[in-house]
């Protein structure tokens, strides 16, 4: 399958994009960024030098992905979703100089297989989203989200589990084992 790159978009030569992937108008992808197969990156999306994305991720609308952010295959990212990768950011050191790339570290998110963030979340750097996990609209995440966790608010609390087609789980049990209402699957919770 060719890539599709919209006229607009701004791809470094240095990027590598997989088989099947869409990059839509004014798009901007850094050098050294990959991108994996059958991607779709909306239009306006930036994604920083660096940036590791797998295989059948969605990217909607004006989300920012800045370098030290890796995600992995089947994530579906909302509009307007912001990651960060500094956490202690300033524009001057403290004898007024204009920071440079040296003066911080970057600090990396990981946003593990098959996860969803809702839009306009912000996901505060270094911590890990789980496996089929969801980050509720508007959400601000500060910490690790366990996988199949459903976190939301500001800032993101877990609220509780989803399956991985989306929908809330139940206890069937006190084991531990959580069902889906819409199907049979079952998904055993670890103790945090």
């Amino acid at each position: 399958m060719a890539i599709r790159i919209h006229p607009t978009a701004e791809v470094s030569e240095r990027a590598r994009i997989g088989e099947g992937t869409s990059i839509w108008n004014n798009a901007q992808v850094r050098e050294d960024a990959v991108i994996g197969k059958n991607c779709i990156i909306g239009k306006g999306v930036y994604i920083d030098a660096g940036v590791v994305i797998g295989d059948n991720v969605k990217i909607q609308n004006n989300v920012s992905v800045f370098h030290g952010v890796t995600i992995e295959d089947g994530v579906f990212i909302g509009p307007h979703v912001c990651f960060t990768n500094d956490m202690l950011p300033r524009a001057i050191n403290p004898d007024g100089t204009l920071k440079s790339a040296q003066d911080w570290t970057v600090v990396n998110t990981t946003v593990r297989y098959g996860a969803s963030i809702g839009a306009n979340a912000t996901i505060v750097c270094g911590i890990t989203i789980g496996r089929w996990a969801m980050v509720g609209a508007g959400s601000v995440v500060t910490k690790d989200v366990p996988d199949h966790g459903l976190v939301y608010g500001n800032p993101a609390t877990l609220r509780g589990y989803v399956c991985k087609c989306g929908r809330r789980l139940i206890a069937k049990t006190d084991s531990g084992v959580l069902v889906c209402p819409a199907s049979t699957c079952e998904v055993r919770i670890l103790p945090l």
